[in-house]
């Protein structure tokens, strides 16, 4: 069993995000020790680092808390449960990653499109200081 501050740094996240994505629902509580302090077993600890990496994706924590609904469907699979007892949960999780997929990208064009005309801008910089040496 681990405490916050041990999962703190096994998984990146701050105690405060911790007890933050507890809070809203995105992490259930977990075992408190006689003092009421947090202590966490290793599956809580690879599920938040779940929830650390789909926020690394930059899903919102509205996305988060949707996606993981339902718990880790892997662990459920490995622990006998039937693909389509989860198959809803899968298609769900797909529409939000799909979303998100075409999300970035109108952000990559975005940002391809600004890396365009920067270019083009020191381009022309580049032209001008030129023309004036040779001049």
């Amino acid at each position: 069993m681990l405490t916050i501050s041990q999962v703190s740094e096994q998984t990146g996240l701050t105690p405060y995000t911790i007890r933050y994505y507890e809070k809203i629902g995105v992490l259930q509580e977990p075992q408190r020790k006689n003092g009421g302090a947090r202590i966490y077993d290793d599956s809580e600890v690879s599920y938040i680092q779940c929830l650390n990496k789909l926020k690394k994706l930059g899903l919102s924590l509205e996305e988060i808390t949707e996606f993981t609904r339902e718990g880790c469907v892997i662990d459920k699979i490995q622990h006998g449960e039937k693909l389509s007892a989860v198959k809803p949960t899968l298609h769900k999780r797909i529409e939000i990653l799909e979303n998100h997929l075409k999300g970035l990208e109108a952000k990559r064009q975005e940002i391809e499109s600004h890396i365009s005309l920067a270019l083009e801008k020191l381009n022309l910089y580049q032209e001008l200081i030129e023309e004036n040496i040779e001049k």
